[in-house]
């Protein structure tokens, strides 16, 4: 190790210095040991007297002293080593100084001096405190091998190892010893002998080091760590180059490595900025203004060299000591404005009056549409997810229509903004277009047009917020409202004036950059000497500002918002910090400018747009909120539930208009169901169930306990039953509830419900009872009445004595229907003001019970009256309990030639599906299960059929008794041949083969059945919802080839059980493939067609699906806009629909049922509906006739593309669903289905989706919710929906459709309460009956179409070729709205760039510029894309092509390659996918139309239900119908 500071060397006095915040004085004699600051010392108090006394550490005033006392029998006699802690270096003075003032002055130590190594002896482990010994002789660093730097420093008696520096010289000597790592770090690069390189580059250098030291608080960045290490270029040098004297020779000489060369020189480099001040011809030195030669003084040459020498090293350490107070200043206490997070500089508007034109008016003779109408009003979204557009032909104006410039609106979204800006243009797609810095002219546009066609001219909403970004020598700025951000393109030429500015100061701002770049060390450049450099540069220089320095100063102040937003968006880290930037907030301050509080928000879009222009407007937005009408059970227990939880937030006190214009973020925990994010799925799980019986607290209290009656029966083992007892005087009778308490402080008393009592063979008497839940312990939480009770399937046997009482308890059941509903209202009012009286009396709580809690199944369900409360010994739960845990077990027939399994029974020559991860492509067994991403489907296999052949029953040993495996023989499918073969073969062929594998029977997960062709059923249902497949053909696995069936293969087929499917044999009875067709599945009697009442019904997706199962019929519809209610009609004829608001039509239906008085509304509802024509009142159902409501309440609330929360203005919104509600209260109709997006169930913290549930229960229906994925239902796209069906006490709550298809989806689950989980229906991600539909399954067979066209008829010039396509074509001769829209020029381009193959996006796009036809040169890449890139997960997928072979992503009602799901190109044309495309992706069949313009029909695609959906929910609708027939039949 080299030592440094020789003793020889003559020292220097030190000026005095102005005491530091982190430099400690204490001064005193060179060897003064008086202690003069206790707390130096620790304390305590005596208990005996309030003397201070310290505690017993030995205080000395000799370093010889004190290194006897610290002396251990191992240490070396002839050079004495020491710890050293608590320890402070200072100079004569007593003022701290860094370890390398050595070098100029003596330096001395005071700290507690411990021995060499830790000992036994505790009074020599607490050391002894030397105060100011020494002096220090030198200083070295060691630990070079090891990786982890010792300082040592010496004096003349000894050496110490410095292990912890006193509180007050920490930041001193934790900068030194960053220093010492530093150099450990360049050391362990470049020695041989550490396994390092010595012929490494400075950048390797620097990189390398930069990781090892990353880590250190002092570092923001790894570009701060780079500049450290520069900056210590030479110390690293010398300590180094110091080891040389004591390396050996096979040892690296780092004297002469050229990479630590450069490392010093460029260290040297930087000290030319440390300038001599004086006269040089008598070399007078200045620093820090004492000068170190007496005036007339004169100097020898070598005693001028010398004083310059040591001057320069003064010097340097006089900077490096300035260089650790700036590194090691707290960084929160950085002001400037384009770092700070919370603070932003208003401009005065007197301070940059002057640069602007005197004032001038907004005026326009053209239409101006109101930005409003582009996007849905009323939701809360984060602005990074607002729509991006570009504007040309803009201008700025505020509330007066004076033209404003954008300068005076804060960069950022501030609380108490006195600023109003508007704006109007011509909006069109954000094209990504810059603009540019070197356009002539103060209009200078880049690619924008004077006008453009096909852009809107439009008035926008308040400005909030700007920003600015560059690169090269474009800028881009962009502006935001609440609706959408604008990039800017030119201005209207009259508006110029007040842009040029903006853009000037911009410049100003990269000119300033530029000339931070320029230098070595930012910090070398303060803000005087910039502002001379900008008075000197050229006039023609578009950053020129004046000659005269003080007017520059000026301009960069009065404008310093807009240059600080430069430096704030500059990637460099040492930019944006750099002391200018901290310097120009500083004066910005000092000005008239203002402060504002920045608080990062989540906006609410206003319905009302307060521009000026929206006075004169010629369109005026019809989006004008209303407040739901409801009925007065759904106003109750929705205004009863916010005036509890939300009192601030009463739905009495909502006021739409005067809403707040923004809400801060609670803390941003929403879920954003981006359906098409690459989340890695987790293996599926089962879902917990809650049969764990609870754990009761049993009782130790005496009481006597004795049966009340005679013997009811016995029990299956001969025990007594009993259907009343007396315990502790109470009565416990048969269906009636007791109370238990449960071995769980956190958990309230169980209550249950007494199914059977009995006495046990050791004479115990006993209770079999079932739990009542409370219904905040179910899926409803807060939204549940305190006083009902759920039946559940959860039940155990305790003794009588562990009874901790009995509770009022009833059953309840009442008369259901429309016609009893306003006898049921009565009741409850009656009802509610008893319980309310018992409450304020104290008395306990009466509870009552009307439903059935299964978490299991997902619902609610009536009660089982026949099955419950009997006495019998018979309990319901316990019975299912069993056959469930029996249907769990495989178990082998006696005859050992068939087994059963999860309650399927399986036989030899029995078709079967196999989990496809026990069996490979190739055939060789496989047992663990393969990984996929969310949303892609690609490389997901479905089950594979095979035939069983065999059981083998396991005769090993070891083998467990009754243990067996199963052979079978393997049938093929299309998609195993070839993607082609897949492609053009039908979805139901099989290929036999003569593969045989032998499995476990837990492989197995189903059964199938395997036909001839022409025994397949005369009719097909799409989607595919039977398990039936065909055989024609033979594979050979061995060479991949195709042929008919050998006859020697004697393929048993499955046997036919319903002769009515069987095709017709003779004559003519076989169809061909093309004439098949989407055809109706057999018709259900007309009495069983339930009426339906569609509201928020859109095009009708939902009906048309539901019409198609045979089970609804669909006689009204209610929709808001009129194209979709068009598109409805034309596709329902048959139907009524009534294109107004869902409030004023449900108003209407209860004044014509006289029900008026029930009806809570709005003044303009009412009048509205009195303003209907008498043949649209006479149309309107009434109670009675609807058998059916279905309906999706607006989605945008509850979708993560749009979210918001409990604000007023949300809740106007939020309340469509208290109408749909409201609706079903009125009809009271057999059956209600509510379908929305998956995040309905969480939105709110699950509020919404838990009042719904509670509404409905309330109401007296049974309720069933679940998410379904739509495309595991026949569609080729992924796309979430949750679903809540409702059905009358009497009727048969519908299943879940099983999923048919493979879908890269996980399990779809809703949390429910105690930590449960429920799916509605399993997994298809690791397989399901058929494959997955691809993109060229959906669209492959439709013709080549241009960007841009517009031609609604077409005709098909080519055969469907997929199952799908034939299904989906149907008869269909002529195509329809095979129409796209058109992009830009610039978007043309970019999509003729994007490769076709899969996954292609804006990624693969080549960074060039292309020529536009009006000559301008644009870059090819999106220029806010890169930037942004890191924070958005890449823009995966904008401008992205779809995959043949993959799926859709989640249909938008407005596809564009900017938008939030941008990956809308098809895989081969270049262009955006057309409505008809977009209409096959959601399952709509060729022959469905839509209405208006192009943006009208993607609008009603985006926003319908899948109808091969909606069909697979009617089919499930139509068994619960069958099975109720079939029940009421039954004798």
């Amino acid at each position: 190790m080299e030592k440094n500071g020789k003793s020889k060397q003559k020292k220097r006095s030190l000026p005095e210095s102005k005491e530091s915040d982190d430099v400690s004085r204490t001064t005193r004699p060179r060897r003064a040991a008086a202690c003069t600051d206790f707390k130096e010392k620790s304390l305590r108090f005596s208990e005996k007297s309030d003397t201070i006394e310290t505690k017993k550490q030995q205080v000395v005033e000799d370093e010889f002293l004190a290194l006897g006392l610290t002396t251990l029998p191992s240490d070396d006699p002839s050079r004495s080593t020491r710890r050293l802690t608590d320890f402070i270096l200072h100079d004569s003075h007593g003022v701290s100084q860094p370890v390398e003032m050595l070098e100029i002055t003596d330096i001395f130590i005071s700290g507690v001096i411990l021995p060499s190594d830790e000992c036994s002896d505790k009074d020599k482990e607490k050391g002894v405190r030397c105060q100011s010994f020494g002096r220090v002789e030198h200083w070295s660093i060691s630990g070079y091998e090891d990786g982890s730097p010792v300082i040592w420093i010496s004096t003349e008696l000894a050496d110490y190892d410095c292990r912890k520096p006193n509180a007050s010289y920490k930041k001193i000597y934790d900068y030194f010893f960053l220093k010492a790592c530093a150099s450990i770090a360049v050391y362990k690069r470049l020695s041989k002998s550490a396994g390092g390189d010595p012929d490494t580059s400075l950048e390797e250098l620097l990189a390398a080091v930069v990781r090892s030291m990353i880590d250190s608080k002092y570092f923001s960045s790894s570009a701060a760590v780079q500049d450290f290490v520069i900056v210590q270029g030479e110390f690293i040098y010398n300590q180094l180059a110091g080891l040389d004297e004591t390396a050996k020779k096979h040892e690296t000489n780092f004297a002469e490595i050229p990479v630590l060369v450069i490392l010093r020189d460029e260290n040297s480099r930087l000290d030319k900025a440390v300038q001599m001040e004086g006269n040089p011809s008598n070399g007078s030195l200045r620093i820090d203004g004492v000068s170190q030669v007496a005036e007339g003084e004169t100097l020898t040459t070598d005693q001028l060299v010398d004083g310059a020498d040591e001057d320069r090293r003064y010097a340097k350490l006089l900077q490096d000591e300035e260089y650790r107070k700036s590194m090691q200043r707290p960084r929160k206490n950085s002001s400037t404005a384009s770092a700070s997070k919370n603070v932003y500089i208003k401009i005065d508007e007197d301070e940059i009056a002057n640069d602007y034109p005197l004032p001038s008016y907004y005026k326009t003779s053209k239409e101006e549409t109101d930005e409003l109408l582009l996007s849905d009003a009323g939701y809360e979204v984060d602005p990074d997810d607002l729509p991006r557009r570009t504007l040309h032909n803009w201008a700025l104006y505020n509330s007066d229509s004076r033209l404003i410039s954008l300068e005076l609106l804060p960069t950022k979204a501030c609380d108490n903004m006195d600023v109003t800006i508007f704006g109007s243009g011509v909006v069109t797609d954000d094209d990504g277009i810059w603009f540019s810095l070197d356009d002539t002219g103060s209009a200078m546009g880049s690619g924008s047009q004077s006008h453009d066609p096909d852009g809107m001219n439009i008035f926008l909403s308040q400005i909030k917020e700007w920003m600015i970004e560059f690169g090269g020598e474009f800028i881009g700025i962009s502006l935001r409202t609440d609706m959408a951000w604008y990039r800017l393109g030119k201005p209207l030429k009259h508006y110029a004036p007040w842009f040029e500015p903006v853009l000037k100061s911009a410049r100003v701002g990269i000119s300033i950059i530029t000339l931070l770049e320029d230098e070595t060390r930012v910090a070398k450049l303060l803000f005087p000497e910039i502002m001379k450099r900008l008075s000197v540069v050229q006039k023609t220089d578009k950053a020129y500002i004046s000659s005269d320095s003080r007017t520059v100063e000026r301009y960069v102040v009065a404008h310093g918002q807009i240059i600080s937003l430069v430096f704030g968006v500059y990637p460099k880290e040492k930019i944006r910090r750099s002391p200018f930037v901290t310097e120009l907030a500083s004066k910005m301050e000092q000005r008239n400018h203002t402060r504002w509080n920045i608080k990062k928000k989540k906006i609410l879009q206003k319905g009302l747009n307060l521009n000026p222009r929206a006075a004169m407007a010629p369109v005026v937005s019809k989006r004008k909120a209303m407040r739901a009408t409801t009925t007065c059970l759904i106003n109750r227990i929705w205004g009863e539930y916010f005036s509890i939880d939300s009192p601030e937030d009463s739905l009495q006190e909502i006021a739409a208009e005067n809403g707040e214009e923004e809400i801060e973020e609670e803390g941003g925990n929403e879920e954003d169901d981006n359906e098409d994010a690459e989340d890695t799925v987790p293996e599926p799980v089962e879902v917990q169930k809650s049969r764990t019986p609870k754990k009761i607290r049993g009782s130790s209290e005496e009481m006597e306990i004795k049966w009340d009656g005679v013997i009811l029966g016995k029990t299956s083992a001969g025990e007594p039953l009993y259907g009343q007892a007396l315990v502790g005087g109470e009565v416990v009778a048969v269906g009636g509830a007791v109370i238990l308490e449960i071995d769980d402080p956190n958990e309230f008393p169980a209550i249950y419900f007494v199914e059977y009592m009995f006495e046990s063979s050791d004479h115990c008497k006993m209770l079999h009872g079932r739990l009542l839940q409370r219904g905040s312990e179910t899926v409803l939480g807060n939204a549940a009445n305190e006083r009902e009770l759920f039946l559940t399937n959860e039940c155990m046997t305790v003794q009588l004595k562990d009874l901790k009482g009995t509770v009022s308890f009833k059953i309840r059941s009442r008369p259901w229907g429309h016609q009893y509903r306003k006898e049921s209202i009565t009741e409850d009012k009656l009802d509610r003001a008893r319980a309310k009286e018992r409450k304020a009396k104290d008395l306990p709580i009466e509870y009552f019970c009307k439903s059935l809690y299964s978490p299991e199944r997902g619902g609610f369900f009536s009660l089982p009256l026949n099955d419950i409360g009997r006495g019998s010994g018979f309990c319901n739960s316990c019975k299912i309990r069993e056959d469930e845990d029996e249907r769990a077990k495989i178990k082998l027939n006696v005859s050992k030639t068939g087994f059963s399994s999860n309650g399927i029974e399986y036989s030899a020559e029995d078709f079967v599906y196999v989990n496809p991860n026990f069996i490979t492509i190739d055939g060789l067994k496989k047992d663990s299960r393969s990984s996929f991403k969310s949303g892609q489907n690609i490389g997901l296999r479905a089950f594979v059929i095979c035939q069983l052949l065999e059981i083998i029953p396991n005769e090993s040993k070891k083998a467990e008794l009754g243990s067996f495996e199963v052979k079978v023989r393997r049938f093929y499918r299309p998609e195993d041949v070839s993607e082609d073969k897949a492609y053009t073969s039908d979805i139901q062929e099989v290929y036999y083969s003569q593969d045989t594998n032998v499995l476990l029977p837990g492989a197995l997960e189903g059964k199938c059945e395997v036909r001839k062709k022409i025994d397949m059923p005369l009719r097909r249902e799409y989607p595919i919802s039977d398990h039936i497949f065909f055989c024609e053909l033979f594979y050979d696995s061995s060479n991949g080839s195709l042929k008919q069936l050998p006859a020697n293969m004697k393929l048993k087929f499955s046997t036919i059980k319903d002769d009515t499917l069987l095709r017709k044999k003779k004559g003519k009875g076989v169809e061909s493939e093309t004439d098949s067709g989407i055809v109706k599945p057999d018709e259900v009697p007309k009495e069983m067609r339930l009426a339906t009442l569609d509201i928020f019904a859109g095009c009708g997706g939902l009906s048309h699906g539901l019409k198609m199962a045979g089970v609804s019929d669909t006689k009204w519809a209610i929709e808001y806009e009129e194209p979709a209610g068009q598109a409805f009609r034309q596709n329902h004829p048959e139907s009524t629909v009534f294109v107004d608001n869902c409030n004023v039509i449900l108003r209407a239906i209860m004044e014509k049922g006289g029900d008026q008085d029930e009806c809570i509304s709005t003044k303009e509802a009412n009048e509205l509906a009195a303003k209907l024509n008498e043949d649209q009142k006479s149309t309107l159902p009434l109670p009675g006739q609807v058998d059916f409501i279905n309906g999706g309440p607006p989605c945008q609330g509850f979708s993560g593309m749009n979210r918001f929360n409990e604000s007023s203005w949300s809740k106007v919104q939020c309340e469509m669903i208290l109408a749909f509600l409201s609706f079903a209260d009125y009809f009271r109709p057999r059956y209600f289905l509510l379908e929305n997006v998956r995040t309905f169930v969480s939105f709110n913290k699950g509020q919404t989706f838990q009042l719904t549930v509670a509404s409905l229960l309330e109401m007296g229906y049974q309720v069933r919710f679940g998410i379904l994925e739509a495309g595991a239902y026949g569609i080729s796209q992924a796309r979430k929906r949750a679903f809540i069906w409702a059905a009358a006490p009497e009727e048969v709550l519908p299943e879940w459709p099983e999923p048919m298809h493979v879908f890269g989806v996980p399990k779809l689950n809703i949390s429910l309460s105690r930590g449960l989980l429920y799916s509605a229906v399993r997994s298809t991600a690791l397989g399901a009956p058929f494959r997955s539909i691809t993109v060229r399954d959906t669209i492959g067979d439709l013709p080549t179409v241009e960007n841009g066209d517009s031609k609604t008829n077409k005709e098909y010039q080519a055969d469907p070729v997929s199952w799908y396509q034939k299904e989906i074509r149907g008869s269909m001769i002529a195509l329809t709205d095979h129409i796209c829209k058109g992009m830009n020029e610039l978007n043309l381009i970019r999509c003729k760039k994007i490769p076709k193959r899969p996954g292609a996006d804006w990624r693969n796009l080549p960074e060039e510029k292309v020529k536009l036809s009006n000559g301008q040169l644009e870059d090819l890449i999106p220029w806010c894309l890169p930037n942004t890139a890191k924070r958005h997960n890449q823009w995966k997928g904008l401008y992205g092509r779809l995959d043949w072979q993959g799926n859709f992503p989640t249909s938008v009602t407005d596809p564009q390659p900017m938008g939030k799901v941008g990956m809308c190109f098809h895989p081969e044309q270049d262009r955006i996918v057309t409505v008809r495309e977009c209409a096959r992706s959601q399952g709509f069949p060729d022959n469905y139309e839509f209405a208006g313009n192009i943006i009208h029909k993607h609008r009603q695609i985006g926003n319908a239900v899948p109808p091969p959906l909606a069909f697979a929910l009617g089919r499930k609708l139509k068994e619960a119908l069958l099975l109720k027939n079939s029940l009421q039949h039954q004798p």
